[in-house]
C-alpha cells in the first residue's frame, strides 16, 4: 500500500508560486539560498593552521586562535587589497560556531545568524566526540540539490544500492512525505523486506526478511539532511548528510553515523560503505547536473511516485521566491533547531551523550 503526499502545511502560508517556477523545469538548482548555517568541516579537521572550505564559490578560511575558530574570507596572511563582502558585514569575518562535532559557518546577513536557525541532530552527540571511523569525507561532481533530491526518494536504493541495503522485495510498504516552510520528510516503512546485505554479513541478521523504517529528512537551506534507518531484527543506522554547495557543480559531503549502539562489526564497517553508496549516487547524478544550470525547452517529466523529490523541488523554489522578494525570515513552522526525534523516530535516552 501506498500512501503519498501528505503534506501539513497551511495552504495560507504558501506562496504563490509564478509561472516560471515550475516543478518540471530542469533549472530550479540555479537557486542560491541565504541566511543559513551549513556544516563546513569537523571540527577536528580545524587546527591552528587555515584550512579552505567554500560555499556557493565564497571562500571560507577556517582555523583556531586559543582554541576559538575563526571564518574568515581572507586567509590570514594575505595581503587583503580588495573589500570584504556583504557576507561578513564588512568585517571580513563570518560568524561561526561548533556544534555536533562540525565547524558551522553562516552564509547570508551577520546579523541575521543566530543558533536557533541551527539544523537539530538529535543522534549526534552535541559537542562533538564521535570516533574517526564513524565519520568521513565524500564528494559529488554535481549540484548539491541534485543529490539531495536524489536521496529523498528512499525507493532509489533498493534499485542503486541493493548490494548494501537489499532489493525492492518486501510485503508491504508505505510512504508519507510532509513538509513544512523549511524541511521536507520522507518515511518509508516496509515489512518482509529483503534483509540487507550489510546486515546480513556484518550485522549477523539471520533472517531472511526484516522490518523497516528509514527516514530522510532535508534542512533545505542548510542543504542537510538527516537519514535514520530502523531495521527489525537488525541495528540502527542514523547519518547526518550535508550537502555543502562548494561550486556550481561541486559538492561536499563531511558524513557523520552514529553506530555507537550497533553490534561491534557493524559499528565499523557501515560508515565505510558510504564511500560505496556515494560512488554509486555520483553515477546518477553527475551526469544530471549539466541540465540543472541551463535552460531546456524539454521538461522534466515525474510521475505520482516522484513525490519527495519535486515536493523538495518546489519548496526550493518557494523559498526562492520569498527570498527574491526581501523576505529571508523563518516562519514559526519553520524553527530547524525544534527537537525532531519523535518525527525521525529516536526514543529518549537511545543515544546518551557522556559529555
Amino acid at each position: 500500500m501506498l500512501d503519498l503526499a501528505h503534506d501539513i502545511r497551511d495552504k495560507e502560508t504558501r506562496p504563490s508560486l509564478d509561472a516560471k517556477f515550475s516543478a518540471n523545469s530542469w533549472t530550479p538548482h540555479g537557486i542560491v539560498l541565504r541566511d543559513t548555517w551549513f556544516p563546513l568541516a569537523h571540527a577536528d579537521a580545524v587546527g591552528e593552521r587555515p584550512v579552505r572550505r567554500a560555499i556557493y564559490s565564497h571562500p571560507y578560511y577556517l582555523w583556531r586562535d586559543k582554541g576559538a575558530v575563526i571564518a574568515s574570507e581572507f586567509h590570514p596572511r594575505e595581503k587583503v587589497c580588495r573589500p570584504a563582502s556583504e557576507l561578513t558585514g564588512g568585517t571580513g569575518r563570518y560568524p561561526v560556531l561548533e556544534r555536533y562535532g562540525y565547524v558551522w559557518g553562516w552564509f547570508g546577513n551577520p546579523d541575521a545568524a543566530d543558533e536557533i536557525h541551527l539544523p537539530n541532530l538529535p543522534f549526534l552527540p552535541p559537542r562533538g566526540g564521535l570516533p574517526k571511523h564513524m565519520r568521513g569525507t565524500v564528494r559529488f561532481d554535481c549540484t548539491a540539490p541534485l543529490s539531495l533530491e536524489n536521496l529523498i526518494d528512499l525507493t532509489h536504493a533498493d534499485f542503486l544500492h541493493a548490494n548494501v541495503v537489499g532489493d525492492e522485495k518486501s510485503e508491504s510498504e508505505e510512504i508519507k512525505v510532509f513538509s513544512d516552510s523549511e524541511t521536507i520528510t520522507m518515511i518509508r516503512h516496509c515489512v518482509g523486506k529483503t534483509v540487507a546485505p550489510a546486515m546480513r554479513f556484518f550485522g549477523g541478521v539471520k533472517a531472511k526478511t526484516q522490518e523497516v523504517r528509514q527516514v530522510i529528512r532535508i534542512y533545505v537551506r542548510s542543504h542537510a539532511a538527516i537519514a535514520y534507518g530502523r531495521f527489525r531484527p537488525g541495528d540502527d543506522v542514523p547519518l547526518f548528510h550535508p550537502c555543502v554547495p562548494e561550486t556550481r557543480d561541486r559538492t561536499r559531503l563531511d558524513f557523520a553515523m552514529n553506530t555507537s549502539r550497533s553490534h561491534n562489526l557493524f559499528r565499523y564497517v557501515m560508515p565505510k560503505a558510504s564511500y560505496l553508496v556515494s560512488r554509486q549516487d555520483s553515477s546518477m547524478t553527475s551526469p544530471q547536473s549539466a541540465r540543472y544550470a541551463r535552460p531546456e525547452k524539454r521538461r522534466d517529466l515525474h510521475s505520482k511516485l516522484d513525490v519527495p523529490s519535486t515536493g523538495y523541488r518546489l519548496l526550493m523554489q518557494e523559498l526562492a521566491a520569498r527570498q527574491a522578494a526581501g523576505d529571508y525570515a523563518y516562519r514559526p513552522d519553520g524553527i530547524v533547531s525544534r527537537d525532531c526525534s519523535e518525527i525521525i523516530g529516536v526514543e529518549p535516552g537511545m543515544f546518551p551523550y557522556p559529555n
